[in-house]
């Protein structure tokens, strides 16, 4: 049973690395570089899994694991980055390089406690209602039951 759960734990994890990060690319003539981008994708989700983490410490691992969106919590750190490394000189992120592991993990719970969660939340699902059908007087239905008698 245990071997089943850890199996659909790693099918969890391709899932989302296939669905959020891009891994895998379309070309058939560079399978290095096809496995060049599929480790940098799973670098990338042990980022998330790891910002994930933080976030479970303080609002509860429940909520997280029930209700946190990986596609809006991606989405959100791929335009941040961008504007952070324009605006951060490089010289300024050393310090996290540096950071004794405790005190990392300090700050990222302090910033987790910051993360207003509804932004990143799944949308529940949508449930379409069928239109129901119209009655047309010119072509009325007939029932299989009347044609077959004849009627």
């Amino acid at each position: 049973m245990q071997l089943y759960r850890e199996r659909w734990q790693v099918e969890g994890l391709f899932l989302s690395v296939t669905q959020n990060f891009d891994g895998e690319i379309k070309t058939l003539a560079y399978p290095q570089a096809a496995l060049f981008s599929f480790t940098l994708a799973l670098m990338a989700y042990n980022i998330l899994a790891t910002l994930k983490a933080a976030l479970a410490s303080v609002h509860g691992v429940g909520k997280i694991e029930a209700a946190l969106s990986d596609f809006y919590v991606v989405d959100e750190l791929q335009g941040m980055c961008r504007g952070m490394m324009i605006a951060i000189p490089p010289h300024l992120w050393q310090g996290f390089a540096e950071m004794p592991v405790v005190e990392l993990a300090d700050f990222l719970q302090n910033l987790a406690a910051k993360v207003n969660l509804k932004r990143f939340l799944k949308a529940p699902p949508q449930k379409k209602k069928k239109p129901s059908p119209k009655y047309d007087l010119k072509h009325p239905h007939v029932s299989t039951a009347k044609l077959l008698s004849g009627g």
